[in-house]
């Protein structure tokens, strides 16, 4: 799923992270089944631990989860007659935190996607166990019955949905990057980007979206000037030196890169969001499950459980993620077009 520069892909839904990221965290374990030992906050005992081993990404916080029985006896037969919950993450090679990557003590997967399948496989009163791999294997996974659901960044299609089920749990956006001592805010009205100099990813979906807004500027007599770096290191740099008014990109990666730099001589925060499937929809990330196999509804209601307990809020806080909350979980919401997917 990630490959090397900032961009989400919207034939795939993917997240993708500079290399200069993830240089530090993101060498994924070669097992299949990384992330299931004693330190990668296993639910067997409705204990989950939230960010371990992850490096800053997240204030690790142990949260117990209550079981909801009624969810568990509703689960198929052969997942309930397991006792696991195997929860798919497409993370291989190279990780992309902090939603999914190797941790700092190199076995633990952890990451908010996984700790998110942990959180709901407790509440299904299951143990986990997360299975590591690349992107297209992530699929192969679910369609062979060897992966029971998804957590892995997946972008509800309308494409996708022919073949999956999907239970919602975080807004798909995009968000503008600036320096913690800018003022400059973005509401979703790209007339507030005239005069500006925004840095983007080549050939990725908020290219599309940032070049489209700098036509209609253009078209009113306004500019935009739009610049291209190789790396997110490297944009870093530009905005620090003033080359750059901002830069464009997936919301969870810039919310991660505001917590690395935190400390630093140039703290970073998020101006605003927009929706990644474009001005006329809400883009959504949702739990995966092959189509009608019978888990989708209880993976919903467990997900819905959490943010009603206020374990979902607790959740997302720790990954600096709360401007992707969903007030509700929903099965098979509107995706992106299959004329966009």
């Amino acid at each position: 799923m990630p490959i090397t520069t900032l961009s989400r892909w919207r034939s795939t839904g993917a997240l993708v992270i500079a290399a200069g990221v993830v240089v530090a965290l993101a060498g994924c374990a070669a097992g299949a089944n990384a992330g299931t030992g004693s330190g990668s906050g296993s639910s067997a005992d409705g204990k989950v631990t939230i960010g371990a081993a992850s490096n800053g990404a997240a204030k690790e916080t142990t949260l117990t989860v209550a079981e909801d029985t009624k969810l568990h006896d509703a689960l198929p037969s052969d997942v309930k007659k397991s006792g696991e919950l195997v929860i798919g993450i497409g993370a291989l090679p190279s990780g992309f935190p902090p939603l999914a990557y190797t941790g700092d003590d190199q076995k633990t997967l952890t990451g908010a996607e996984p700790d998110l399948g942990r959180l709901v496989a407790a509440k299904l009163g299951l143990d986990a166990q997360v299975k590591n791999s690349t992107w297209d294997n992530l699929f192969v996974g679910i369609d062979s019955g060897s992966v029971d659901v998804g957590f892995s960044n997946v972008t509800d299609t309308e494409q996708r949905k022919e073949k999956y089920d999907f239970a919602s749990y975080r807004e798909d956006n995009l968000a503008f990057q600036v320096l913690k001592s800018s003022d400059w805010t973005f509401d979703g009205d790209p007339s507030v980007l005239a005069g500006k100099t925004v840095a983007v990813g080549s050939g990725t979906n908020q290219e599309k979206i940032l070049l489209e807004w700098k036509d209609q500027l253009e078209a009113a007599g306004k500019t935009l000037t739009v610049k291209y770096y190789p790396d997110t290191n490297s944009t870093k740099l530009a905005l620090d030196s003033g080359k750059i008014d901002a830069s464009f990109g997936p919301n969870p990666s810039i919310a991660y890169q505001n917590t690395q730099s935190a400390g630093s001589a140039n703290p970073t925060t998020t101006a605003g969001t927009y929706s990644g499937a474009g001005g006329s929809l809400q883009g959504l990330i949702a739990a995966t499950t092959k189509k009608d196999n019978g888990l989708v509804e209880p993976v919903q209601k467990a997900i819905n459980e959490l943010i009603d307990d206020g374990t979902y809020a607790k959740w997302l806080q720790a990954y600096n993620l709360s401007n992707e909350a969903v007030q509700q979980s929903e099965i098979n919401p509107p995706g992106l077009p299959l004329d966009n997917s």
